[in-house]
């Protein structure tokens, strides 16, 4: 039996790990390929009034990182774009962890999936077809803003149980 629609699978899902299968399955579905053991990690990576890191991958690794900083801001400013950011995110760096190195060669595909999976007009193929127009709900409006206290990160737990079984 298939799976239902991507939006309605979005709109499904509450946590992190949740979100993350959506990406998996849309994945799947439009490229039949997957990777399995990665981890999700959260760190504040700073930001300023005209730009941000929405996250990243360390080729060679398992570790997704995301920048918490613009999910507080979302949480106070648009909740409504949470999930589709935290979606578009996460697609973006599993593209890149399945081998889509360079943003010249991800950038176009996080589109073309977006829009196959979720519609030319839904929040998350706007956001992969350029996220400034939502800089204003991303950023907070401090220049330059650096986390203190050098680099923290936080794991988040359940997201690729069946691989990474061996981590407590």
């Amino acid at each position: 039996m298939p799976l239902a629609p991507a939006p309605q699978l979005l709109e499904r899902a509450v946590t992190l790990p949740e979100i993350f299968d959506v990406v998996k399955e849309c994945v799947r579905r439009h490229l039949k390929v997957e990777r399995t053991g990665l981890m999700l990690g959260l760190s504040n990576l700073g930001g300023g009034s005209g730009y941000l890191v929405g996250g990243f991958f360390q080729v060679a690794g398992n570790m997704i990182v995301m920048n918490k900083l613009p999910l507080h801001r979302i949480q106070e400013t648009r909740p409504d774009l949470y999930k589709p950011y935290i979606f578009h995110i996460l697609l973006h760096e599993y593209v890149h962890s399945i081998g889509y190195l360079t943003e010249a060669q991800t950038r176009p595909l996080v589109l073309e999936i977006s829009g196959a999976e979720f519609g030319n007009e839904h929040v998350v193929t706007e956001l992969a077809r350029g996220w400034q127009k939502f800089m204003p709900n991303l950023v907070y409006p401090v220049y330059g803003w650096t986390p203190e206290g050098g680099f923290s990160l936080e794991v988040v737990r359940g997201l690729d149980p069946g691989a990474t079984g061996y981590i407590q």
